[in-house]
């Protein structure tokens, strides 16, 4: 186990304040901004550890960009992700995990893992007519950079 150092409880205090999901290199700004003097590589290191443990979540951006958000729980779960504002729900997804177990012994996998994060419209950006963003940001992320 990592030991927790300043650092690294000073990223998971960003995290934890931050609004969805951030870039390592948004977090290091925003971390800078309040006076910290904490390097970005250091800021990379702490949140690939936060997300090893569990502690975050982590999703890739349509550019290929690693986003996080600090995680509610440390059980295996998937999210929903508003495309336009960023707003996340995580839920769980018993009939993917059956499935996911399905094919992978049906092709001899064994020990399989899986990552799941279903993007639409939430309620809220659907009522208020909210056109789908542009193919460059097909996966909405773009309050969260």
């Amino acid at each position: 186990m990592k030991r927790n150092t300043w650092q690294r409880e000073a990223v998971r205090a960003a995290l934890t304040s931050a609004e969805g999901f951030v870039s390592a290199q948004g977090l290091h700004s925003s971390l800078h901004a309040t006076g910290s003097p904490i390097g970005l590589a250091t800021v990379y290191r702490a949140l690939a550890d936060l997300a090893g443990t569990g502690e975050a979540d982590s999703l890739q951006s349509p550019e290929g960009e690693s986003l996080y958000r600090a995680c509610s729980t440390d059980l295996h779960h998937h999210h929903l992700i508003c495309r336009n504002c960023g707003l996340t729900v995580e839920i769980e997804a018993d009939a993917v995990e059956t499935w996911a177990q399905a094919v992978a012994a049906q092709n001899g996998f064994t020990q399989a893992a899986h990552v799941v994060d279903v993007f639409g419209l939430c309620a809220s950006c659907s009522a208020l007519g909210v056109e789908p963003p542009d193919a460059a940001d097909a996966a909405g992320l773009r309050h969260a950079r």
